[in-house]
């Protein structure tokens, strides 16, 4: 009878530890007749999110990972959000590089990327890391990847303002998801040529950068899962972004256009 109630006993214990034991997610491996044990990733949970300063500026924020891009408006403007990890810059022009602001913040753990015509102009100990990317050069610090892209003028009467080979555009691979930046341009053909974007930050303002127009037709030329109409003010006050969204959904309905506050 002792022994009866001892293995009783053991029975019991054996159940609560099955119902007590945390639960592995299963996945099947290429040879269907198996099944290999995965551990539930946290980073799964992760997003990607965008805040939009003023007009070209914005944070991006991934996890722990942060990226300042063409930051501008001083400290102020960034007292909400951590040290970046990378500052990327466009371009020269007061709206995309602003040596003043670029001091206030502190960069001593930052990497700041940008053109070699942005890279020559900053003092050299401004960062921790200054690193040169050029059009079609392509850098990959931790856990994101960067390929500086053309971005340039092609009407007769704006070439003054943005020449080829000066700039970059930028393409990111963050999280699985391809974001490209473009910087002023106009549709030039390295943006309709682009590939598998998941969101797009797309400029259209006059006369420096192009028409509402045809940043809708180069948009449907690529067809991003996601834009973001950015940089949109011009001398004569803020483009129809509107109008941007209606001329994209009327050519493709599955690209979703998402409007931000960049005027404040």
């Amino acid at each position: 009878m002792k022994k009866l109630n001892y293995l009783l006993f053991l029975t019991c214990l054996s159940i609560i530890a099955c119902k007590t034991e945390p639960k592995a997610q299963l996945a099947d491996t290429a040879d269907k007749g198996n099944t290999e044990l995965v551990a539930e990733d946290p980073s799964e949970n992760k997003r990607l999110e965008i805040n939009p300063i003023s007009h070209a500026t914005m944070v991006l924020q991934y996890g722990d990972a942060i990226i300042y891009v063409d930051p501008t408006g001083g400290a102020d403007a960034f007292k909400e959000f951590s040290t970046p990890d990378i500052v990327l810059i466009t371009d020269i022009h007061g709206d995309h590089m602003d040596i003043e602001t670029l001091k206030d913040i502190d960069l001593s753990l930052t990497t700041i990327i940008g053109p070699k015509a942005v890279i020559d102009q900053l003092p050299k100990d401004l960062a921790k890391i200054m690193v040169t990317l050029n059009n079609g050069d392509s850098y990959e610090p931790k856990n994101v990847s960067i390929e500086a892209v053309p971005m340039y003028n092609l009407r007769e009467e704006a070439l003054k303002f943005h020449e080829k080979g000066r700039g970059n555009g930028y393409v990111l691979t963050i999280g699985g998801e391809r974001i490209y930046i473009s910087g002023d341009t106009e549709d030039i053909p390295e943006m309709r040529s682009l590939e598998a974007i998941d969101k797009a930050f797309v400029c259209m303002n006059l006369p420096y950068t192009m028409t509402v127009e045809k940043a809708a037709d180069a948009v449907l030329a690529f067809e991003p899962k996601e834009v973001y109409p950015y940089h949109y003010r011009g001398t004569d006050g803020l483009s129809d972004t509107t109008k941007f969204k209606t001329l994209v959904n009327e050519g493709n309905a599955d690209i979703e256009v998402i409007q931000l506050n960049w005027y404040q």
